[in-house]
């Protein structure tokens, strides 16, 4: 089965704007997506890596432009259905995780982002697409049965942890060792834990 990354390599992390310079928001999605990699590879699996423009990561990176549910939907008619995609910005990913992603027997195998979004996928089925608008996990549920298929979730606060805005920036700090975590530390960020929910400030 065919695995694939996509990522933002021309403006990734707009939300992050605020903390992070276009320059450190690369070197961030970067080191996110070096976490990605090395989660799935000591998983088993050999991902490549999709991107918008060129990115520095140990994985075959392929440039394409196409926005993410022409990217996708392309790639699902291309392999006939056999494919996992799992999104470049999850840092809390680890290889159990990614067992747990391909463990179910079902067609499609979905993993639900907070916030209403999916985040990763493992796709048998010829006649499953995608449409990331919206509340996507809702809208995949329903594609994935009017197109006749099994479908299994995979509850999971590591896969449901994606990094977009600056309050989801503590779970890094807090739940991972990686090189997302590494290189916020050495940004100069730190928790801030005295004022109800645990926030990051940067020295």
């Amino acid at each position: 089965m065919r695995l694939v990354v996509p990522v933002s390599g021309s403006d990734p992390k707009t939300r992050l704007s605020s903390l992070l310079t276009p320059d450190e928001r690369r070197e961030f999605t970067e080191a996110m997506l070096a976490d990605v990699i090395g989660a799935l590879d000591a998983a088993g699996h050999s991902p490549a890596v999709v991107a918008t423009a060129p990115v520095t990561c140990d994985a075959p990176v392929t440039v394409d432009e196409r926005a993410l549910d022409s990217l996708v939907n392309g790639l699902l008619a291309e392999t006939n259905g056999e494919l996992a995609v799992v999104m470049a910005d999850l840092p809390l990913l680890t290889p159990a995780t990614v067992e747990r992603l391909f463990a179910p027997d079902a067609d499609v195998v979905l993993a639900p982002g907070t916030g209403g979004g999916t985040n990763a996928f493992v796709s048998c089925h010829p006649d499953f697409r995608v449409d990331y608008h919206g509340a996507s996990i809702r809208d995949h549920r329903r594609i994935a049965r009017e197109v006749g298929g099994t479908v299994a979730e995979v509850d999971s606060r590591r896969l449901a942890t994606d990094i977009d805005e600056p309050a989801d920036l503590p779970e890094v700090l807090l739940h991972s060792n990686g090189a997302a975590a590494d290189w916020l530390r050495d940004a100069g960020f730190e928790l801030v834990t005295d004022g109800g929910r645990v926030t990051v400030e940067r020295a």
